[in-house]
């Protein structure tokens, strides 16, 4: 494979857009990368440019299939595209500064991993050498988008990328990586090969992790193995039970706490497994869970703050919605186009009195 990168072209985007008289979108706004140019120049020339957020994709579920959970991931991107290209571009939100990179190119490993029925032993360390190799080609693409000094907006395929991400960022900037995670799930479980579920305790296994709070952690979704790693590795949670059930704190107060904890001087990365929040089409559903709004206002939050340098927004899975793809896709695509607008709207507002 010569390069990591399916990068977009706006031909590749015509079958996902719609034009209204008198109305400006996304779609007519948004950059594409010079195709004369390698991704990595291009990138370094679009950041001279102006550009300052950077739409990337990675359409697969190997992450979640390999840690035992469901298919599916794979639609998240494109659900995202459909919703969020045809939104308006207006005073309060810009989208001349947001480059439609493309999508990590993982076709190959999907296509091996689709052959793959069962989850015998052997085949799931199949589905975790696959995890593996995307995460080197995650951490390529994601190296080149920070070294250009850009942000990006990671979309779709399951939690497992956190780690390729936060492997590129270490790599681009030499400094350990933040992050706060909006999940239910640590995602801190053993080191027994590549998945979803593992993306955080290998980043920390690996030295790139600074500090990690999870906001939202559900105390009967992580075993006490996963709640002793986090002790161990001086991780921090606040539990959907406290701030759901017993309301000892509300969500503000809780991610306001959490980011206090953070060093400044090192960058942070903003985290989201959309199963989260309730009723979503996702790799792990939940009825138990948070609102789209209470998302978008975690993400307002992280994102507000200053060394905040992505976003990753993961695990949808449209074709698991119960009124099938199409209901799925709708959904999914509204609630990712929700919280990247979220994203936008709060880096704007912080570089303007910055």
């Amino acid at each position: 494979m010569s390069s990591p990168l399916i990068c977009y072209r706006e031909s590749d985007i015509e079958s996902y857009t719609v034009a209204r008289a008198n109305e400006i979108r996304v779609w007519q706004q948004v950059a594409f990368l010079d195709p004369n140019s390698h991704y990595t120049d291009a990138l370094k020339d679009a950041a001279d440019f102006g550009i300052r957020y950077v739409l990337v994709g990675i359409a697969e579920d190997i992450g979640p299939r390999a840690n035992c959970g469901l298919g599916g991931a794979t639609e998240g991107w494109k659900a995202f595209l459909k919703r969020f290209l045809n939104i308006a571009s207006n005073q309060f939100l810009d989208a001349g500064k947001v480059l439609l990179l493309g999508e990590v190119d993982c076709r190959d490993l999907q296509q091996a991993a689709d052959l793959i029925k069962s989850g015998e032993a052997d085949e799931l360390k199949t589905l975790r050498d696959l995890c593996e190799l995307l995460d080197q080609r995650v951490s390529e693409v994601l190296t080149a988008i920070f070294k250009a000094g850009l942000e990006p907006i990671v979309i779709g395929g399951g939690h497992n990328n956190a780690y390729g991400i936060i492997n590129g960022l270490n790599r681009a900037r030499q400094q350990k990586v933040n992050a706060i995670n909006f999940d239910p799930h640590a995602d801190f479980r053993p080191l027994e090969g590549r998945h979803s579920g593992n993306g955080f305790s290998y980043a920390h296994q690996h030295k790139l992790l600074a500090h990690y709070h999870v906001i939202g952690m559900h105390e009967q979704k992580n075993n006490q193995h996963i709640l002793n790693g986090l002790h161990e590795a001086n991780a921090g949670y606040t539990s959907y039970q406290d701030i759901l059930v017993r309301r000892k704190l509300n969500l503000t107060t809780a991610c306001k706490q959490a980011l206090l904890d953070f060093d400044t001087r090192l960058p942070l990365g903003v985290e989201v497994d959309v199963d989260a929040i309730s009723g979503v089409p996702v790799s792990a559903f939940t009825n138990c869970g948070f609102t789209a709004n209470d998302a978008e206002h975690f993400v307002h939050l992280a994102a507000s703050e200053k060394h905040a340098a992505y976003l990753h927004l993961c695990e949808a899975a449209p074709g698991n919605h119960p009124l099938g793809l199409a209901q799925g896709m709708n959904e999914a695509g509204q609630v990712l186009s929700a919280l990247v607008c979220s994203y936008l709207q709060a880096r704007q507002a912080r570089l303007a009195i910055s």
